[in-house]
């Protein structure tokens, strides 16, 4: 980041980094200190009190945001012929099987999202070397491996996400954009923080949400209130 402009200091002095804000007020604050010539991602960051190398610990989940991500997300439909027609109109960006296979295979990944189906994951399967270390490896816990592939494409293009805790016991996931208004990034972020709640792991022990921060690209994180969120145990 350059330098900083009276206003753009002014903005920052109104934050303490070091306190944390009810939800309400710091969905306002996450958007005046961002000063990003682009529309800027609204990240979360929620740490857990979970250890994600214990398989019944390992949080994962899928929320359809109610204001949508603000991104226009690019998906690609692996699927047979018959799939194609459907997937195309409920608004695929790609859409074949064995040509972005090989595609892929040769490094091409300039997308966000794959959706296919039960019956071609053998084929797919095989990608797993270069699609997951990017996150792109469909999977039927996050509803990418279906037979309705266009009801898939229709929920990811409507703001459909999904999530996992990291090694770290981090989940961190974008919840719109800085153009957002303060009421739509308290909506998204209600629904992410609920949908995490409901995925507490019988087997984690002591506090489950550490902490929660919101914060933009490029931006410090503001520290959330978990009780301005729900109620935490």
């Amino acid at each position: 980041m350059g330098k900083l402009t009276k206003n753009q200091k002014a903005a920052l002095e109104k934050v303490n980094f070091e306190q944390e804000y009810a939800l309400e007020e710091a969905s306002k604050l996450v958007k005046e200190i961002t000063f990003t010539k682009f529309d800027a991602s609204v990240d979360i960051d929620v740490r857990l009190g979970v250890d994600p190398r214990k398989a019944d610990q390992m949080v994962r989940g899928v929320v359809a945001l109610p204001h949508g991500t603000g991104k226009e997300v690019k998906v690609l439909v692996l699927c047979t012929p018959d799939k194609e027609a459907a997937a195309k109109e409920a608004g695929a960006d790609f859409v074949g099987l064995d040509e972005f296979i090989t595609k892929i295979e040769g490094g091409w990944t300039d997308i966000d999202v794959i959706i296919t189906m039960p019956t071609v994951m053998a084929k797919v399967g095989r990608l797993g070397r270069v699609l997951g270390p990017r996150g792109l490896m469909p999977n039927p816990k996050s509803g990418t491996v279906t037979m309705d592939v266009a009801k898939a494409v229709n929920e990811v293009k409507s703001g459909k996400i999904d999530f996992k805790v990291d090694k770290f016991g981090i989940i961190h996931t974008s919840v719109g954009k800085a153009s957002f208004t303060p009421e739509k990034i308290k909506d998204n972020v209600m629904e992410v923080m609920n949908t995490i709640n409901k995925l507490k792991p019988s087997s984690a022990k002591g506090t489950y949400i550490e902490s929660i921060y919101l914060s933009t690209t490029m931006s410090k994180g503001i520290a959330i209130e978990k009780n301005s969120v729900i109620a935490t145990t």
